[in-house]
């Protein structure tokens, strides 16, 4: 299993149509989003915290693949501590720094809801396929064929750039370039990575077009993409996380909308 690749399982959540996942994930992120508040996105997050034993994903891989948020959450959350609005008590002031009750609060609310709407993102699409998912916007949401294929070519091909980096890595070793100046190394190999990516994409865009996949023919899938009730009970289980969190701010008195 590759970090980029679908966690294979027999879990009840595995075999969910991925277009739920995707459903209860935008509703979930959109009630979230109605507010700015803390109290909302703490009490959605340990919501989904309880749902995350159920996701199907082993401790260290869930936070392998969640990595990049528990970075980028506190950076956001010290940006917005020493950039925020100012409102309340001030603690420290030096040119564009204000850091005051406002902009900590802000902060720890900021923090919150990017765990809040990243993490249920995350760990429902470690669980989809590729495959699957195209099968489920063509049949379920009746997206243009040509709209999924694409799609799923573009995601298919960025599996292989980690592949296409770590073979540019022992390239480059094997030349004896790789042992020094890794800045100028990231970049080089970088702008290898795009040329690479250009030119299979070109490649692919022909290939695909040559074999039809351009044209507004009515297509047929083979294999049926199932939507019922175990789909619906996770959308309904997103709208309830949301409408509990939106609920708990109001009773506190925290609600805070986000335009205004």
């Amino acid at each position: 299993m590759t970090l980029l690749g679908p966690v294979r399982g027999t879990r009840r959540i595995h075999a969910i149509n991925p277009v739920a996942k995707l459903t209860a994930s935008l509703l979930l992120s959109v009630l979230l989003l109605v507010t700015i508040d803390w109290v909302s996105a703490a009490v959605a997050l340990v919501l989904e915290s309880i749902l995350f034993l159920w996701a199907g994903l082993a401790p260290r891989a869930f936070f392998r693949r969640t990595a990049a948020l528990w970075i980028a959450a506190p950076l956001a959350g010290v940006t917005t501590i020493l950039y925020g609005v100012p409102a309340g008590q001030t603690y420290l002031q030096f040119g564009l720094i204000h850091v005051s009750d406002g902009s900590i609060a802000l902060a720890v609310a900021t923090v919150l809801r990017i765990l809040a709407i990243g993490l249920p993102a995350v760990v429902l699409f470690a669980t989809v396929d590729p495959t699957d998912l195209a099968d489920g916007l063509a049949q379920v949401w009746h997206l243009p064929s040509r709209f999924v294929l694409g799609a799923l070519a573009g995601i298919r091909l960025v599996g292989l750039f980690l592949d296409d980096w770590r073979q540019l890595e022992l390239a480059r070793r094997a030349r004896g370039l790789g042992d020094s100046g890794r800045i100028r190394r990231f970049l080089n190999q970088a702008f290898a990575l795009l040329v690479i990516s250009l030119r299979r994409g070109s490649k692919l865009a022909t290939a695909m077009e040559a074999r039809g996949f351009g044209g507004d023919t009515v297509r047929t899938w083979a294999r049926p993409s199932p939507f019922g009730g175990r789909e619906w009970l996770l959308i309904a289980i997103g709208a309830v996380i949301g409408a509990t969190a939106l609920t708990a701010a109001v009773l506190a008195g925290t609600f805070r909308f986000v335009i205004g």
